[in-house]
């Protein structure tokens, strides 16, 4: 009985096994190549699959979602002859499970070494500064080449992407400089630019004060003018009005003598030549008065008033000050006030004989 079981027991384990490799589960986006003998049989797509046990072979089980594959840094020489490090990333897709299996040993390995050839005839046409700042004509020359390439080998490049651009650290110190050097540029035009809007603004907010300022100036001078005209007018009228006499005019030249003389600094008086027709007015009038009242009355009267006023004479005008007295006047028989003449002093004539 024990051989029996043990032949039973070694028969069931075989038809176990043997179940186990008929029924093949393939997940979802995955795809599995079957051998028969070492040939390519078929393709196993998602789901359950039926295969000859210990006659037909799973070869390989391929991923058929897109892939994410970065690089490592590859030393690149731009046109100017420069090294750089570029750090590339590659999204892929099998399409094909055959052909990917088949048709390349292994499409990573492949896929890498076509990223850098390509990448080093790309860069290789390019100097530092465009290689910097281009870097989609990069993409999209690499895409266009793996494309093209993979294309046979069931493989869709589907992005390719520069994860990083490392120039020498010499030519990073040179370019640190040369953008600070910019940036100290733009900064230094700026402000020259902001103290140049300053100033114009500054100037042209002086000139329109200059120019209120002058038309505040020019209409307080118009105002003036015509308070002062309106002043005289009413002046003039009022004189007219009251039909003022020569008595009074002389009255008030006299009244507006004495402010000539304020001042502690006035030693030189210049007065107009009207003064001496008002003092003859004066005169006659205070001369009049003395013919009714008597004669040395109205010198009395009139001598102290005349001590410290100017006097015109007969030239317009002269300079007197407070020590010339009047010239001394006389009354007519009308009693009219008139300038004493001193006749001229007679010498005898010697003769030189």
């Amino acid at each position: 009985m024990e051989p029996v079981l043990i032949v039973l027991i070694v028969l069931v384990v075989v038809a176990f096994i043997a179940l186990i490799r008929t029924i093949q589960v393939i997940p979802q986006a995955s795809a599995a190549i079957v051998e028969r003998f070492g040939r390519y049989t078929r393709t196993l797509n998602a789901g359950l699959n039926i295969v000859v046990p210990f006659i037909d072979t799973i070869r390989n089980r391929i991923d058929l979602r897109e892939q994410v594959v970065p690089f490592p840094p590859q030393p690149v020489i731009t046109q100017d002859n420069l090294v750089v490090n570029i750090d590339t990333v590659i999204y892929y897709q099998v399409t094909d499970a055959r052909a990917a299996t088949y048709e390349v040993a292994s499409f990573i390995q492949a896929i890498e070494q076509l990223t850098v050839t390509t990448l080093r005839n790309i860069i290789g046409s390019m100097d530092l500064e465009s290689t910097l700042t281009s870097r989609e004509v990069i993409n999209a020359g690499l895409r266009g080449v793996l494309d093209e390439a993979t294309g046979k080998w069931g493989i869709r490049v589907n992005r390719v992407e520069l994860k990083a651009i490392e120039p020498p650290t010499s030519i990073q110190d040179s370019m640190e400089k040369q953008m600070r050097a910019e940036r100290d540029k733009r900064a230094a035009v700026l402000t020259a630019e902001g103290q140049r809007q300053a100033a114009i603004l500054r100037a042209e907010g002086e000139k329109q004060a200059a120019v209120l300022s002058a038309e505040g100036e020019a209409q307080a001078a118009v105002l003036k003018a015509d308070g002062e005209a309106a002043a005289i007018r009413t002046v003039f009228e009022a004189i007219h009005d009251g039909d003022a006499d020569q008595k009074l005019l002389a009255y008030q030249y006299l009244q507006t003598l004495p402010q000539l003389a304020q001042g502690d600094a006035n030693k030189l008086w210049i007065i107009p030549s009207e003064v001496g027709d008002a003092l003859k007015g004066i005169g006659g009038a205070f001369g009049g008065m003395g013919g009714q009242g008597g004669g040395q009355g109205a010198g009395s009267s009139v001598g102290p008033n005349l001590t410290k006023q100017p006097v015109a004479d007969g030239n317009g005008s002269r300079s007197v000050g407070p020590a010339n007295g009047p010239r001394p006047v006389d009354t007519d028989q009308t009693g009219s006030a008139r300038p004493r003449v001193t006749p001229p002093r007679e010498y005898p004539q010697i003769d030189p004989e």
